[in-house]
């Protein structure tokens, strides 16, 4: 896992593994496969009320695979000097998101339910919540 400079264009979806059945689908993650890093944690977000707004914030070190496992939304991502949206609707498909991206989740469906692998446990000291203040870190001369 290395760390590259802070960039928009370091995000990117993943294409994960579909294998088809009649029986259904089946998609799976592998660390270092998939997942350009080793996972240490899982989450998900669901049953978010209509017009909300979720995450609104950045990592210091963490890096994410983001999956819409059911239904739809959106993730603006914004690294302080471009910002570019994704509309997550695939169980198969993984928005990364390496260290030092802004990030804001919104337009989700009924029923959606987001999934995230992370990097690392849980930290609160990772993260910037206040979003002058993740500019002041990624822009310091401006």
């Amino acid at each position: 896992m290395k760390n590259q400079p802070p960039n928009i264009e370091n995000c990117r979806i993943i294409d994960l593994p579909k294998i088809s059945d009649p029986r259904g689908n089946l998609t799976f993650v592998e660390a270092g496969r998939h997942a350009p890093f080793p996972i240490k944690r899982i989450y998900y977000l669901y049953d978010v009320p209509g017009g909300s707004t979720r995450a609104g914030h950045a990592h210091k070190s963490l890096h994410q695979l983001m999956i819409a496992m059911s239904g739809s939304f959106d993730v603006t991502l914004d690294d302080g000097f471009s910002k570019q949206k994704f509309h997550l609707n695939r169980s198969y498909y993984g928005l990364y998101i390496p260290p030092m991206i802004w990030r804001d989740l919104d337009n989700f469906s009924s029923g959606s339910v987001c999934m995230v692998l992370a990097s690392e446990y849980f930290d609160e000291g990772d993260y910037y919540r206040d979003y002058e203040q993740f500019l002041k870190v990624v822009r310091p001369s401006q």
